[in-house]
């Protein structure tokens, strides 16, 4: 079957209940991964599948399963009758939700049970689920291999492997855990491999657990998805976040997800957002699961325009529509960058992916280039000064401070150093005749004023008498 003869999912074989699914999800033409990928799934060969992201790769490996599993569904409450037969990993936890939600939706006119788990939240919540059983579970592999040594899962029926985004599981040293789990499953199983870029990693791996894969590739691997246009902008990187508020306000209105290396640059850029009063939240793995989930939902709702984001929601994400990504600041792995702007341009869409770089990311951004076999436009980012802020950081009047390694003292007039020693005398030893005014105003010293005398003090002393009045006088008030 040739992926030219297939124009919609009712050719491809799949039965009737994920076939109305599909039609209700408002689905009606395979991707291309889709279509080349569900025919040989279905036929239970090993696949090594590349694909740009945001082509379809979760319902290429998920339908296929789906209908084989359909037979074996049962309607029990008995936990025997809902064996894991599929175990598919993720890498992240934002990625395992979305698949786990995509599989929920074309299963539910069935009765397959399915399952996400992943870290960041109390084991126990996802232990009774388990101990009712389900066919279909999704996992980040810390998190599986954590209900392994707690006995609340058997994975000796898996019938399904699936390694999602398998080049960013390697990318965060995922290697030993996935060795582990592979030892815990049945030799005999139907494998599936799906990365958006293929490196010589991922060929070894697949040389691993893939027994005579097929290969498919849909677009050239590593490429980026040509409905993205893709900019660059050179800024200087005290400027650069100035600049960034200035392309914000200009694309006002629209969803923007922009990227960031660190934990703590996406979260101060976060706060400076909000305070140029743009609606933004940050995304990193400091982030609770939570606060992640919550910020999500509020981007997804369009409480909030701007997400700022680490890497690892670089994959997994899946933004309906999302028409902007701004690199802030550029990923020293080339292979990022692919992902990254794979959030926009997204099931046909148009999208828009702009860089800003500075001189030390000159020579990361050529890398990428060189990756993607793509020169990308660049122009000088200038600042547009009557759009800034009030309220930037950048604007804000800065007090004049000493050169580091200079005394404060050099940039005080000049005075004679008689002057000076006078002054220090006056300032170390007050007067009799101010002592005096002090006591007959604090009624101290034995010293009493009449109201003639605390007047003629006043006016010797107008700023001590000014001062003196504002606060309570205690026994004073007493002669």
């Amino acid at each position: 079957m040739s992926e030219q003869t297939i124009v919609d999912f009712r050719s491809l074989g799949l039965a009737e209940p994920l076939l109305k699914a599909i039609d209700e999800s408002g689905y009606t033409t395979p991707t291309p991964i889709q279509a080349q990928a569900i025919p040989l799934a279905l036929q239970r060969m090993d696949l090594m599948a590349g694909a740009q992201t945001g082509t379809g790769k979760t319902a290429a490996f998920s339908l296929p399963i789906l209908h084989t599993l359909l037979p074996l569904a049962s309607t029990s409450t008995s936990p025997a009758k809902h064996p894991i037969r599929a175990l598919v990993l993720a890498p992240t936890r934002e990625l395992a939700i979305q698949v786990y939600d995509n599989i929920k939706t074309y299963a539910k006119h069935t009765p397959l049970r399915s399952l996400v788990v992943y870290g960041g939240v109390d084991i126990k919540t996802q232990t009774p689920i388990l101990k009712t059983g389900v066919e279909i579970l999704v996992a980040t592999p810390g998190r599986l291999l954590d209900h392994v040594e707690q006995k609340t899962l058997s994975l000796s029926q898996v019938q399904f492997l699936v390694l999602d985004e398998a080049d960013r599981m390697l990318d965060m040293g995922f290697m030993p855990d996935l060795k582990r789990i592979l030892a815990l499953l049945p030799k005999q199983r139907q494998n599936l491999m799906f990365s958006a870029t293929f490196s010589d990693e991922i060929k070894k791996l697949a040389d691993a657990f893939l027994n005579n894969p097929t290969l498919i590739e849909v677009a050239r691997s590593n490429a980026t998805n040509e409905n993205v246009e893709q900019k660059a902008y050179l800024v200087n990187s005290d400027q650069k976040q100035r600049f960034l508020v200035q392309l914000l306000k200009h694309y006002a209105n629209q969803q923007v997800i922009v990227f960031t290396k660190t934990k703590l640059s996406a979260s101060k850029l976060a706060r400076a957002l909000e305070r140029d009063h743009i609606p933004c939240s940050a995304i990193h793995g400091d982030k609770t699961q939570k606060e992640r989930i919550e910020a999500l939902d509020a981007f997804k709702a369009g409480t909030i325009n701007a997400l700022v984001a680490t890497d690892v929601a670089a994959r997994g994400l899946d933004i309906t529509d999302l028409p902007l990504v701004v690199n802030y600041e550029i990923s020293t792995a080339p292979e990022d960058y692919v992902h990254r702007i794979g959030r926009t341009g997204r099931a046909g869409a148009k999208g828009i992916a702009i860089s800003l770089i500075d001189e030390d990311e000159t020579k990361y951004f050529a890398d990428i280039e060189k990756l993607i076999k793509k020169q990308i436009p660049k122009e000088k980012g200038l600042i547009n000064n009557s759009n800034n802020s009030s309220n930037s950081s950048n604007n804000r009047p800065r007090t004049t401070k000493p050169a580091r390694g200079e005394d404060g003292w050099f940039q005080q007039p000049y005075q004679p150093a008689a002057a000076v020693a006078v002054q220090k005398e006056a300032l170390a030893k007050p007067s009799s005749a101010k002592r005096q005014v002090v006591a007959a105003l604090l009624g101290g010293f034995g010293f009493k004023a009449s109201p003639q005398t605390r007047q003629q003090a006043r006016r010797a002393t107008p700023k001590l008498a000014s001062n003196t009045d504002s606060q309570p006088t205690g026994n004073s008030e007493l002669t």
